[in-house]
């Protein structure tokens, strides 16, 4: 396994995934430039459109789908793994799916991911989101290689459920990631310390590539791409909401360190919960 370096694309992708693609093939050969064999970039970075119609007009099966085919063209061309965090796919049974790609070297497609916890939540100051009206959730979690290193999968909302990343470093993991479009409200108050407590239970790299800033339809993202080591120090970030890039040696070794001195995933056990009524105090209201 051998040390490699990474990095996290930050974008602002509009309505236009024309214009989208374009502004990925920028940011992705800056980071080249910048020594990376692996590059990440956010969710949805094919478009971000807030109105299903629209939405349904612009997106399209993943054969003809603009972000899907630069990656492709790009990975060949500068001999990288080039995951693409996520972007709007239309299935076959009409259904849109929230769905990560990985590029090898060659150009071939090694894997690819369908989010599968549906960001449903109503915020503070009347922000609302029902991603589950318009996209259909995954069921299955992805680990692939990347040059003899162990990649988990997952995409944005997912980061708030631990069962996800834990299976994927049981099945191997040593490298987690989560690409993402992190609301402004709840960037501020999660991102940070979630990514790092996921990176700290896991013993593992977390690479989260991220949307960021006031986007054509209207959301503001937070930004601020991370990347963790496995002892859950940030050791590159974009400290911003404005495009860019950032870049990271993994070091596979590091997990393995990290796991070998906090052993819990050897640790952990099998329990069950009683959640048996509480006794009722004398004179309490029935």
């Amino acid at each position: 396994m051998s040390v490699f370096k990474a990095a996290a694309v930050q974008m602002r992708s509009g309505t236009s995934p024309e214009r989208n693609a374009a502004d990925m093939e920028k940011l992705v050969r800056e980071a080249v430039q910048q020594g990376a064999t692996y590059v990440q970039t956010p969710e949805m970075t094919g478009a971000l459109i807030r109105d299903k119609q629209a939405g349904a007009a612009a997106f399209t099966s993943q054969d003809k789908d603009v972000v899907v085919l630069t990656a492709r063209k790009l990975a060949q061309e500068l001999g990288i793994f080039l995951h693409v965090g996520s972007t709007a796919i239309l299935r076959a049974d009409g259904k849109l799916a929230n769905r990560a790609f990985l590029f090898a070297p060659d150009g071939a497609m090694i894997a690819n991911y369908d989010k599968i916890h549906m960001f449903d939540v109503d915020l503070d100051n009347g922000e609302s989101w029902r991603e589950s009206a318009s996209y259909e959730p995954g069921t299955e979690g992805v680990v692939t290689d990347v040059n003899g290193v162990k990649l988990g999968f997952a995409v944005c909302y997912d980061l708030r459920f631990p069962q996800l990343f834990r299976a994927e470093a049981l099945a191997g993991a040593q490298v987690l990631s989560v690409p993402a479009a992190f609301t402004r409200q709840t960037g501020e108050a999660h991102w940070h310390v979630l990514l790092r407590a996921r990176a700290i239970e896991n013993g593992a790299y977390l690479i989260a590539a991220a949307q960021g800033g006031l986007h054509e339809d209207g959301r503001e993202t937070y930004g601020h791409s991370l990347i963790v080591d496995p002892w859950g120090r940030i050791i590159a970030e974009a400290a911003h909401d404005e495009p860019g890039v950032i870049v990271a040696e993994i070091d596979p070794a590091q997990s393995a360190a990290a796991r070998r001195k906090i052993p819990n995933l050897k640790n952990a056990r099998d329990f069950t919960v009683n959640a048996g009524e509480a006794p009722r105090l004398r004179g309490a209201a029935s």
